[in-house]
């Protein structure tokens, strides 16, 4: 039995005042409304109107669940209402999402300043974090991740591309030879962000190339690497959004250019494409074409 459907068949018949006037405003039978209220009544166990040829009453029973099934009959179509307009650009709830800490701050974080002025229900929760985090285990709604992903039932939408590059001061390389291959890196002073490893990897047509590097400084923070490189205290190697700032006002300049490895691509990650709730959906929407005209081209 459809209980919702045989809950509005109840309301319908005593609102109608008939069974045949019900019929005909639902389109349905009068047997099929019939078979609907007995229904209704075997699963609970009670009459609800009392019926003979010529009028029908409501039990005591059936005056309380009428009052009830409007209720819940309002509740559900409030709700409906409110899917109906978040599919219509008015969405709204609480969506949580995620993104490493430099590119949040960067850009994920003003555009969703942006996005809650434009839409005045919605709540975000923003975690910025380094960590993969499990989106199912968290309860995210959405992630950003840099890197290919490895195979799951996640879907991805690729906003742009970025890749890792190598990059001095100018005031560092007057004062060293700039590096024509990434052997030479043992003649250099470097700077590391510690979990990148001491091992640099780079590309040489389709061959990966690989150098262990002795830092000068090793740190956890993006801020702290890019910092000492524009200084001058040595070769850093960071993601091109990260420093495309200093490499266009020549803060820094890129060196090892041909040997860096493929393109990285920016991908918006969500648990599932069919039945998208309407305000991650709506976020996905708005983000995209932003993100892709704002993040740097890597060349």
């Amino acid at each position: 039995m459809d209980r919702l459907k045989a809950m509005a068949n109840f309301v319908r018949i005593n609102d109608s005042g008939s069974l045949s006037a019900a019929a005909d405003s639902s389109g349905q039978s009068v047997a099929s409304l019939v078979r609907s209220l007995a229904a209704l009544e075997q699963h609970l166990g009670v009459r609800l109107l009392n019926r003979s040829t010529r009028r029908m009453a409501l039990t005591e029973e059936g005056a309380q669940y009428l009052a009830w099934s409007r209720r819940m009959l309002a509740e559900v179509e409030l709700m409906e209402q409110h899917f109906d307009n978040a599919r219509h650009d008015r969405p709204a709830g609480l969506l949580r999402l995620t993104a490493p800490v430099e590119f949040g701050q960067r850009y994920i974080a003003p555009l969703v300043n942006d996005f809650l002025k434009a839409h005045r229900e919605m709540r975000v929760e923003l975690m910025l974090d380094d960590r993969i985090n499990d989106l199912l285990d968290e309860g995210l709604d959405l992630a950003v991740r840099i890197g290919r992903l490895p195979d799951s039932s996640m879907v991805a939408r690729t906003v742009g591309h970025t890749r890792l590059v190598t990059c001095a001061s100018p005031d560092y390389l007057r004062g060293a030879p700039t590096p024509d291959s990434p052997h030479c890196l043992h003649e250099h002073a470097c700077i590391n962000q510690k979990d990148r490893g001491r091992h640099w990897y780079f590309r040489s047509g389709k061959t990966e190339l690989v150098e262990e590097v002795q830092a000068r400084l090793v740190t956890n923070q993006t801020h702290a690497v890019r910092l000492a490189c524009v200084q001058g205290l040595g070769i850093a190697r960071l993601l091109h959004y990260q420093v495309w700032e200093e490499l266009q006002d020549g803060r820094l300049q890129r060196i090892l250019q041909a040997f860096e490895p493929e393109a990285l691509p920016v991908q918006l990650v969500f648990p599932h494409a069919q039945m998208l709730a309407p305000r991650v959906r709506a976020f996905i929407d708005w983000t995209c074409p932003r993100l892709e005209a704002q993040l740097p081209d890597p060349g």
